[in-house]
């Protein structure tokens, strides 16, 4: 009998070990979240966070910057991060270069691409055959704001590699600076980037990139296959709170939704904020749901078809998962 009661004793000293692993004061769960950039353009995720709804889920949320798709995705495979958010090209890169755990998307957050072209000088006329013979600062090669570019530059009948230049040497988030220093006559740039060149005088929104490529599933939660296997609930909370911060800014204005992320950006003006999620809303960037459906995957495919970084397609039953969306949107 008392072998029996000191086995109990041991097992529940594991099991409290092992539970306080999973979480911490307070009940909450530790989840890390890396992000590909930190932008007003996923001001839902923002959301959820400054309004407590990640805690209302018993998620106590870490988030990173990951700063580029490929880094996000480096993060996950080594386990340094549980949730990566990012292009979902980064999870069909892996998938197809035969890894076996790999990063399945399992809600959607953004429905049109998020960046914008910005000018020397104000366009009211502007088209993209505009941009034949110019130099255009632009992105990563594979990754989506060049793949969004380039796809938008081919249905208007021009060809990236020889009816423009495209300087693609410069890091992400150093566009903008690089811009107001040198000759390119155009660059291609998320927000705050964007609206910081307008209102600093040194360029001009021409054209965006979201209206003009339609409606693209530019960037989505994955998680490694492995984990969404042994922690559904945690899935399925995060999904929730991501689907709570969606709600939230599908259905307050530009002033309210500026006013409650601004915390998460610190160094940026509350009226460059509001200005920035207004443009975002007008171009109908948010989803009203997470689910990522097969149409979308399939357009994302084309995309990367159409940038030659497609050696073939990959099946949409393996890189996505509908089944946390949908009970997060109620369907």
């Amino acid at each position: 009998m008392k072998k029996i009661i000191t086995l109990a004793a041991v097992t529940g000293l594991i099991l409290a070990a092992v539970t306080g692993c999973q979480k911490k004061d307070g009940g909450l769960t530790p989840v890390t979240l890396n992000e590909v950039a930190h932008s007003i353009f996923y001001a839902p995720q923002y959301a959820a966070i400054e309004l407590g709804y990640f805690e209302e889920e018993g998620i106590e949320l870490t988030l990173v910057n990951g700063a580029g798709a490929d880094k996000v995705m480096t993060a996950l495979v080594a386990k340094e991060a549980d949730i990566g958010f990012m292009g979902s090209e980064a999870s069909i890169y892996t998938y197809a270069g035969g890894e076996k755990d790999y990063a399945v998307n399992f809600a959607q957050l953004t429905q049109r691409a998020g960046n914008f072209l910005v000018g020397r000088e104000p366009e009211e006329d502007f088209k993209w055959e505009d941009l034949a013979g110019k130099k255009v600062l632009g992105g990563r090669a594979g990754g989506m704001p060049q793949m969004v570019f380039e796809y938008i530059l081919k249905t208007h009948g021009i060809d990236p590699q020889n009816d423009l230049s495209i300087d693609q040497s410069i890091s992400f988030g150093l566009t903008a600076a690089a811009f107001t220093s040198n000759d390119a006559d155009y660059t291609v740039e998320f927000e705050p980037f964007a609206t910081g060149l307008e209102m600093e005088g040194n360029g001009y929104v021409v054209a965006s990139l979201g209206k003009d490529s339609g409606y693209v599933p530019y960037t989505a939660y994955c998680a490694k296959k492995s984990y969404m296997e042994q922690n559904p609930e945690i899935i399925q909370k995060f999904t929730n709170a991501i689907q709570k911060g969606l709600d939230y800014v599908n259905s307050h204005s530009a002033q309210e939704i500026a006013e409650t992320i601004q915390p998460q950006f610190k160094e940026t003006d509350l009226e460059a904020i509001s200005r920035i999620v207004e443009r975002y809303k007008e171009q109908d960037t948010w989803k009203g749901d997470t689910i990522f459906e097969e149409e979308s995957f399939d357009l994302l495919q084309n995309i990367l078809e159409e940038a030659g970084e497609l050696p073939a397609r990959v099946p949409y039953s393996d890189l996505v998962t509908t089944d946390f969306a949908k009970k997060a949107a109620g369907k």
